[in-house]
């Protein structure tokens, strides 16, 4: 009697072993197992047809966004409704003199209800009409109100637009290179896209008019032709910048991401919607100089009595700078293969602020407006000597690449 369990244990093993190895192909019960036991969340599912079997692994369900997925959405769906699609049409004129239409592509964002909109200049620059095409497709001819070329700016205006959603506007100064950035708009007529980098630098650059652009914001974030006029955005959604400008391909071909692209930070577009509320125009100050700027090195080099601040090269005729008796460069040199006028005054403070940067300067005279007075601390030779200039309208300004 004791036996008859052992035996039945015998009996049954052996039965498993034949059944699994003589009447199941090999793999066969891994396979039941793994279509009973989906240990990895997927599960196997085969398609039929007269071309034969195919086996598929898919997800049981749709996983969960990480945090970081999670924070890219919520960018994407506080800032699209604010970006639109902006197409300007100018005429030219073939060779018989024909008129021939031209359409450019561009981007902007909604600045209130009443339809305001802010873009780059060059977006709209000579066009004959400008039309605006919302995230919801509608489509709006737009007016031009007013334009600033100094900064690459421009603000248009669309008319009974219902249920426009304003974007929100940071600060630009205390960014960090690092800070995550987001660009939103239409490059390459492709409304609706984002993309995502990093601030790079923050850096002084020429516009595409060889216009100065002060503290320009530098990002990876791929932007293309479309990009223009769009928004530089912040973690939270909040516009901190106008993207303007690609890195020119030195090899010539057609423009587009090199990973390199500028945009102008919104403290200088804010200061310059200020000056359209308070004047109905953009009055810029100046104080018409062409600078440059001073460090350690080139402060030893040229003699100088201070090792920061900016040069002055040129004062130009009949500006502010000229009227308050500042002096440019007379000695020509050189910096590598950049000709240089060396002599003039050098300004290290601007209303009690110390000036080391053209960005520092900048900064000071967005606090102002045109017919406002600053002072300013300067070295003639090894003479200290604090000087008041009465800030003139950049528009009204001589020709030349000023400040």
């Amino acid at each position: 009697m004791k036996l008859r369990p052992v035996l039945l244990v015998i009996l049954i093993v052996c039965g498993f072993y034949y059944l699994t190895t003589r009447m199941m192909p090999v793999g066969a019960l891994a396979g039941l197992l793994h279509h009973s036991l989906p240990l990895d969340g997927t599960t196997t599912s085969t398609l039929s047809g007269p071309a034969g079997s195919l086996s598929l692994t898919e997800a049981n369900a749709a996983p969960a966004f990480d945090a970081e997925e999670q924070q890219n959405i919520a960018v994407y769906k506080r800032a699209l409704p604010s970006v639109v699609n902006i197409t300007s049409t100018a005429v030219a004129f073939d060779f018989f003199y024909g008129p021939v239409p031209q359409q450019g592509q561009g981007s902007g964002f909604i600045l209130n209800k009443e339809g305001l909109i802010l873009t780059n200049n060059h977006v709209i620059d000579n066009a004959q009409r400008v039309e605006v095409t919302l995230s919801d497709k509608h489509q709006y001819k737009a007016k031009v109100l007013t334009t600033d070329k100094a900064h690459d700016l421009a603000l248009i205006k669309i008319e009974n637009a219902p249920n426009l959603v304003p974007a929100t506007l940071a600060g630009s100064q205390g960014l960090t290179v690092g800070q995550r950035v987001y660009a939103i708009g239409n490059p390459f007529g492709l409304s609706g896209t984002m993309t995502r980098g990093i601030i790079s630098a923050i850096r002084s650059i020429r516009g595409q008019e060889g216009n100065p652009i002060e503290d320009a914001i530098q990002t990876d974030a791929a932007v293309n032709p479309g990009n223009s006029g769009g928004p530089l955005l912040n973690s939270r959604g909040e516009v901190i910048g106008i993207t303007t400008l690609i890195a020119s391909n030195p090899n010539g071909g057609a423009d587009q991401s090199a990973g390199i692209g500028f945009a102008i930070p919104i403290d200088t577009a804010k200061a310059v919607l200020d000056d359209f509320a308070k004047y109905g125009h953009v009055r810029r100050p100046s104080l018409d100089i062409v600078t440059l700027p001073i460090g350690p090195d080139i402060a030893d080099q040229i003699g100088l009595p201070a090792e920061y601040g900016i040069l002055i090269e040129r004062v130009l005729p009949g500006g502010a700078a000229e009227r308050a008796g500042l002096h440019g460069g007379t000695q020509k040199a050189w910096e590598g293969n950049t000709p240089v006028m060396l002599g003039g005054d050098l300004i290290v403070e601007a209303d009690g602020q110390t000036i080391t940067t053209p960005q520092d300067l900048s900064n000071v005279l967005n606090a102002h407006h045109a017919g406002d007075t600053i002072s300013l601390a300067i070295f003639r030779g090894h003479q200290k000597m604090s000087v008041k200039v009465t800030l003139s309208d950049a528009k009204e300004a001589a020709s030349g690449q000023s400040v």
